[in-house]
């Protein structure tokens, strides 16, 4: 053998060496020391931990709700989360039959407001005593519009606004969420 080919043979393994175990070294420091920023496909606001919501829909059906808890008095910002929870439910289409609206009404909500909802085709109205919400959001705030999954958990939250305009813009977020939700979900 020359010096020439000796040179090659010892080189090859290096060259493997650098080519298969190096990305993975690189990729394995990137992913420890934060080197870029994760992305994340949600629009809402990921609840952390989850909240389990079964005791307020036990007996219902799996499906996707999305759900608003209805306040004291309900103004325009009231109006306008009711409004959108509605649209989003129509703009989803032929998923409408997955997807459910879900007002949920303490005893201390606004009742003229309830006694509007009832009429209400497409809402579902959940009346319940205030200890059973406090008790699944005790730890969140509850001025927001929520995203259940089929198991009853509340993963996503989503601000109100006191624009109607802007509101239905971010109903948008709501949608763009569940539609993402739908496509991966089999149940519900």
């Amino acid at each position: 053998m020359t010096d020439e080919q000796v040179k090659k043979k010892s080189k090859t393994p290096l060259i493997l060496l650098v080519v298969f175990v190096l990305p993975v070294v690189l990729a394995k420091l990137a992913l420890d020391n934060d080197w870029f920023n994760r992305g994340s496909t949600n629009k809402g606001e990921l609840l952390s931990p989850i909240l389990d919501a079964s005791s307020l829909m036990s007996g219902l059906a799996p499906k996707w709700r999305i759900m608003y808890l209805l306040p004291e008095s309900c103004d325009t910002t009231c109006d306008n989360a009711l409004y959108s929870i509605n649209q989003v439910w129509v703009a989803s289409g032929k998923e409408s039959d997955r997807i459910e609206p879900v007002v949920v009404s303490a005893n201390n909500s606004d009742p003229a407001k309830i006694n509007e909802l009832k009429t209400h085709p497409n809402i579902s109205l959940l009346m319940l005593d205030n200890d059973s919400v406090n008790n699944v959001f005790k730890d969140v705030p509850t001025d927001g519009i929520f995203l259940v999954d089929t198991l009853n958990n509340v993963i996503l939250r989503y601000p109100l606004f006191e624009e109607q305009k802007q509101a239905v813009l971010k109903s948008r977020d709501i949608l763009a969420d569940i539609r993402k939700l739908l496509k991966l979900s089999r149940i519900g």
